[in-house]
């Protein structure tokens, strides 16, 4: 059974274990059905997710001219705190800066490969946490815009990493740590402008459980670039990561806007 498409970052379904999707223009996998088969995957060409065209791929699934217009790729998705909607300041298109940005936004921790401090629309939990391979994450402070979120995470940067280490969280190489009890350390960092948004009693602690039938002592990534075609069975599925026997992981997010084929081998 051979799949083609271009690749976009798998959708995700909260369960136990977390359900994964492939989904192309049209048709679509369920990755966890793909536990211990073997996966063929040849690169094809590329398709930017933004204007269409079959153009290199730059970053976030952009060609370059996209990256560098489109609000979609802002400074400010990476860097929240840098967000100015909310003072009617544009970046790149008001409209939709102020339709992303003036929403209500949430600070949070996860334990991904150690504790970290991260930032999401609140209507991306738990998708946000399952992306990154966070196996339990809480929220600190829910707040009415990104900016106020950004300046927060900047605030709590100090003491907790803002990047996940994805060599570590995929060998499963975790310290268990509580978070509820983390969090409560928090208050007295957060910046005075968010103080009454904090979420002090709340135990909404989320757990993932994801898809993966043996972890990897060493991991290698498949760079599409380099090897055009791949033959792996596939043991597990964490964070955006195709988990392979051999230690191979393939990360679907990175090739967003690449053209594959995938063929199931048995």
């Amino acid at each position: 059974m051979t799949y083609e498409g271009v690749l976009t970052k798998m959708q995700t379904e909260f369960g136990n274990p977390i359900q994964y999707y492939l989904v192309f223009e049209n048709s679509f996998l369920n990755m966890n059905q793909l536990l211990d088969k073997s996966i063929e995957i040849n690169f094809i060409g590329y398709q930017c997710l933004n204007c269409g065209k079959k153009k290199k791929i730059f970053r976030q699934g952009f060609c370059y001219d996209c990256f560098t217009s489109s609000a979609s790729a802002g400074d400010w998705i990476m860097k929240p705190e840098l967000s100015t909607a909310h003072l009617e300041i544009e970046d790149r298109d008001l409209e939709y800066e102020k339709k992303v940005q003036l929403q209500p936004h949430l600070v949070y921790l996860a334990l991904s490969s150690e504790i970290k401090v991260g930032v999401t629309r609140n209507t991306q939990v738990p998708t946000r946490w399952i992306d990154q391979g966070a196996s339990q994450a809480i929220a600190v402070v829910e707040v009415p815009n990104r900016y106020l979120a950004g300046i927060t995470e900047v605030a709590l940067k100090n003491h907790y990493a803002d990047k996940t280490n994805w060599q570590k969280m995929l060998k499963n190489d975790v310290e268990p740590a509580d978070l509820i009890a983390e969090r409560l350390k928090l208050e007295l960092l957060i910046p005075s402008e968010v103080q009454d948004y904090f979420y002090s009693t709340k135990p909404d602690l989320f757990e993932m459980h994801f898809p993966v039938m043996k972890y990897p002592k060493k991991v290698s990534s498949l760079n599409l670039e380099k090897t055009k075609n791949f033959i792996g069975k596939l043991k597990g599925i964490k964070g955006q990561y195709l988990i392979f026997e051999d230690g191979t992981v393939f990360n679907v997010r990175t090739f967003e806007g690449y053209i594959v084929d995938i063929n199931i081998k048995n």
